[in-house]
């Protein structure tokens, strides 16, 4: 499957994949927006654009709090896929107000500044922990032993899964974001289905111990809700923590590994932040607009807007391309190039909006307790030999990431 013979964007060629960046200054140089026929969707490249849509209440993440599907002009998903989109669908990240501001408003009390503050000695503490059993075995996989375990154990820790459990957390995880891709296969659909089952099976059963036992966890937090306007059903839960658990640890990882590799290729700026450990703030807000983690993010459009010149009509589908959105010379200087120092970096890796990441500090917690770690106790980190990178293309990330500590 292709997209337009002259368009170099093609999300299922793997050159396309393993480098997307050149198919997007094709992109912005055509326009504000691209109609890409392989997916039914506009294509919106530009910084400028991709921040104001995303703040833009004419577009929606669903149409169903307005529209049937018919009224809608799209087709009911398939009955198949059912348990996916049950649980897909009642997560706040596919929900509009007033469903999304309520449980936006109860579950970003678990991440407040000072929750994140409180959490430190504990993220730091289990990086320096991980990062020693790769230092103390002269290396190893930087995914596996790094970037999984460190937010996923985080994430499972704020919602109280026992760690028994948390092996199952991943492989659950990697099946529903599958989903996300582009026109995802049959197979896919089938494997995201079994995951939606078993992880809300699984959450269920946690959720009734947890109103038999209360703990001092996020979802005890959320049973013991008395506010009749925050109150969450049990789905809305199901879906809550689901969310929580893919979206706290996707991002981080495949940030991590895509992170450490662009250093890898750029040994000055590498050689830069090992000599001067000031610069990991600016390094991390970098690295994530250099190879950013999620490369497009899908929004229906509403009602009839105008980009450019271009009416978009209720009914169409917006790709917005926060990959090219980063590299957009229009507000990065030399977009191309690794700067760990670049002040001025308002990159949208963490969208913008309503549907901004509610654990971006998270996220910015874990990066630079990993990135700490690793510094101070492996400087002479290098890569055993190039990674792979994983086929898809909204979710970026790497299959793993060999390093040596010599």
């Amino acid at each position: 499957m292709s997209g337009p013979a002259d368009l170099a964007f093609d999300p299922w060629d793997p050159a396309f994949v393993a480098d997307p960046y050149p198919a997007y200054a094709e992109l912005r140089a055509r326009g504000r927006v691209v109609r890409y026929e392989p997916t039914d969707q506009w294509l919106v490249p530009h910084h400028a654009d991709v921040s104001a849509l995303l703040r833009d209440r004419r577009l929606g993440r669903t149409y169903q709090h307005r529209f049937s599907h018919e009224e809608f002009g799209r087709s009911a998903p398939p009955a198949a896929h059912e348990p996916f989109r049950t649980l897909n669908d009642h997560g706040m990240l596919d929900l509009e107000p007033p469903d999304h501001t309520r449980i936006r408003r109860l579950v970003s009390k678990a991440f407040t500044p000072r929750t994140v503050e409180r959490l430190k000695p504990y993220v730091h503490g289990l990086a320096d922990e991980l990062v020693a059993g790769l230092v103390r075995d002269g290396g190893g996989d930087l995914l596996t032993d790094v970037a999984e375990p460190l937010p996923v154990a985080v994430i499972a820790e704020m919602l109280g899964i026992p760690e028994a459990d948390r092996g199952q957390l991943r492989p659950w995880s990697a099946a529903i974001c599958g989903m996300y891709e582009l026109n995802p296969s049959e197979d896919t659909a089938a494997r995201a289905v079994r995951a939606s089952v078993e992880f809300s099976e699984y959450l269920r059963e946690l959720i009734a111990e947890r109103r038999r036992r209360p703990g001092d966890d996020l979802i005890s937090g959320l049973i013991a809700a008395h506010d009749e306007d925050d109150r969450l059903t049990e789905q809305e839960m199901i879906s809550t923590a689901v969310l929580l658990l893919n979206a706290g640890h996707e991002a981080t990882v495949n940030a991590t590994v895509n992170g450490w590799w662009a250093l890898f290729r750029n040994p000055a700026q590498l050689a830069a932040l090992r000599a001067d450990h000031s610069l990991i703030p600016t390094a991390i807000e970098e690295l994530m607009r250099y190879d950013t983690p999620l490369q497009l993010f899908e929004r229906w459009v509403l009602d009839d807007i105008e980009i450019d010149g271009t009416v978009i009509p209720r009914g169409a589908e917006i790709a917005m391309l926060f990959g090219s959105a980063n590299h957009d010379p229009a507000v990065f200087p030399d977009p191309t190039r690794l700067d760990l120092a670049r002040a001025d970096n308002p990159h949208i890796s963490f969208s913008a909006g309503i549907h901004y990441c509610i654990g971006a500090p998270l996220a910015r917690l874990e990066l630079t307790a990993s990135m700490t770690a690793l510094l101070n106790q492996a400087p002479t980190l290098t890569p055993a030999k190039s990674p792979t990178r994983k086929p898809n293309f909204v979710i970026r990330g790497l299959e793993g990431l060999s390093v040596e500590v010599r």
